[in-house]
């Protein structure tokens, strides 16, 4: 049985492109599919992660000019997200890690959660929230 998720996280990105390879790179996302439009843009890509997936875009997509109205970047807003993802990991530690490594910005530091994982709270360079731990709410009862 091939992976599904009835609920899609969906972003923009300035540089789609970037975070593409930095999503994959640094939170272990792979690339399931990715259509290239003009000028070094993403039309729509898909990228998974166990059995879930996100998919985005670049921010400056002219075929999505009415979905884009609707969003804005982080950074056009102050810094606020008004939604995050939650990525459930084997190993939160090496994600952060990864993060680390890569310059992104820490918001909530590594730690043990009294119901069970592990988790820490980051921005990707474009400021878009993402929260990475241990904890699956499918594997069990809280």
């Amino acid at each position: 049985m091939k992976p599904s998720s009835s609920a899609i996280p969906c972003l923009r990105y300035r540089d789609a492109p970037a975070a593409i390879k930095q999503l994959c790179e640094v939170l272990g996302f792979s690339e399931h599919l990715v259509v290239p439009g003009p000028d070094d843009t993403i039309v729509h890509a898909q990228l998974v992660l166990g059995g879930g997936m996100v998919m985005l875009g670049s921010a400056t997509d002219s075929a999505h000019a009415e979905y884009l109205k609707l969003m804005k970047q982080p950074s056009e807003v102050g810094g606020a997200n008004t939604q995050s993802s939650y990525l459930v990991v084997p190993d939160a530690d090496a994600v952060l890690a990864r993060v680390h490594a890569a310059g992104w910005k820490v918001l909530i530091e590594i730690e043990d959660k009294e119901y069970g994982g592990r988790d820490f709270t980051c921005a990707d360079p474009e400021g878009h929230v993402w929260s990475v731990g241990t904890y699956d709410p499918w594997a069990g009862d809280v």
